[in-house]
């Protein structure tokens, strides 16, 4: 299993902005200025940065194209671990200690991104991933390596994450990806929820813009963690409330008030978030033309029955029964609810959605131990068990996709 990037989807967006959504048109010039920090929230001075500064200031390694042709095994076909808008991702390996190529199965696992040389805004987004991945350290971002730049070669390299995407978890059947259990599905969400409070935190603030699931990537442990800054760029200055900007992202996880104006606030990331979790819980994509009539757009109609403390069930994954309770269901329910509100104004910040769902782990948390001593109190003498052989997890098979 590994890294795996999906094609974006792209949708026009109404007429009055003239707009197309698609993830791979960026609108950030090389120059923007950088949301930096270094594993912490304190404040940066930003100023608008040239290509070489944005380079030269990131704390990662630059590689050379000979390097990751030989930590690659020359991009081999079967090193492909996804493909995207950008390019091919391929998996590779470096010695963890001069980060030099290593030999196949030796040393620590990379996933090299790898620019497709006919792509028009592939450039920009690669110096955008470098603009913001090599400053900022958190444990739910994804952690950029290094970069090559060398005659037309742009190439990026991350840290591999062996559990792919949350999108093939979710949505993908076969006996390749086992569904998430619903433990896991608030602990992912969770950890998402903290990487993009994290962004927001920042002065000035960074805003994502396309938060999907297919940007959550999974390790061996199911630690979640945000990949693909492409599209990020730095939240209002000055006094202002939102930056303006061409339309782009996602259909269906783009926040309404930005397609119909163009103006970006970190609200803009907490409705995209509301619809990932909405994903989560339900199992269901956000939009699905295979589905039947009325059922297309998942936030249009799910958004009725999360309202419904009776009918909530009829959006949660049918493959989650007997994993959680009615309070459980209904918290998360409303939270997502509370997320894709269409007045932004109302949208809660993502400190608060971290705190909702931090307490849904807590009450977990407290309700098996009171259930551990009740278990106890009732049976004082040891009685004598077979050892036991349950996970928290069934570990999916390995793919041929996903080494």
């Amino acid at each position: 299993m590994g890294i795996c990037w999906s094609n974006k989807i792209k949708a026009e967006s109404p007429a009055n902005t003239g707009a197309v959504v698609g993830s791979k048109n960026v609108s950030r010039d090389a120059n923007e200025s950088s949301g930096a920090s270094r594993g912490s929230t304190s404040s940066v001075s930003h100023t608008q940065r040239s290509e070489d500064a944005i380079l030269q200031s990131c704390d990662v390694k630059s590689f050379t194209f000979n390097e990751l042709r030989l930590a690659t095994r020359n991009f081999r076909p079967d090193s492909v671990l996804g493909e995207g808008g950008f390019g091919l991702v391929f998996k590779g390996w470096i010695d963890e200690q001069t980060l030099k190529a290593a030999r196949p199965g030796t040393g620590m696992i990379i996933a090299v991104k790898r620019l497709n040389q006919e792509s028009l805004q592939g450039h920009r987004e690669w110096l955008a991933e470098i603009n913001y991945l090599g400053q900022l350290h958190h444990p739910h971002l994804l952690k950029l390596i290094g970069y090559c730049l060398e005659d037309e070669h742009r190439l990026l390299v991350y840290e591999f994450m062996a559990r792919g995407s949350v999108e093939n978890h979710l949505f993908r059947r076969g006996t390749y990806f086992q569904p998430l259990s619903w433990s896991l599905r608030m602990k992912v969400a969770l950890d998402a929820a903290k990487g993009l409070a994290f962004l927001h935190g920042l002065e000035p603030q960074v805003i994502y813009r396309d938060f999907k699931a297919s940007n959550i990537l999974l390790d061996t442990n199911y630690n979640a963690k945000v990949s693909d800054f492409g599209l990020a760029r730095d939240g209002p200055t000055g006094g202002k409330s939102y930056v303006s900007t061409r339309v782009m992202g996602t259909f269906g996880y783009a926040a309404p008030e930005y397609l119909a104006t163009g103006h970006l606030t970190t609200k803009s990331d907490v409705y995209s978030f509301g619809v990932v979790l909405l994903e989560i819980l339900s199992g269901q994509r956000v939009i699905d033309k295979n589905r039947p009539m009325g059922q297309h757009n998942l936030v249009e109609w799910a958004k009725p029955y999360l309202t419904n403390k009776r009918r909530v069930f009829r959006v949660i994954d049918t493959r989650l029964e007997g994993q959680y309770s009615l309070e459980q269901a209904q918290k998360v329910a409303t939270l997502a609810l509370q997320c894709i509100a269409l007045e932004p104004k109302v949208r809660p910040n993502m400190n608060e959605i971290v705190q909702s769902l931090e307490q849904l782990q807590d009450t977990k948390s407290t309700r098996r131990k009171a259930k551990d001593r009740q278990s106890s109190c009732g049976n004082p003498q040891p009685v004598a068990t077979k050892p036991s052989r349950t996970t928290n997890y069934p570990r999916p098979s390995a793919s041929p996709l996903y080494e």
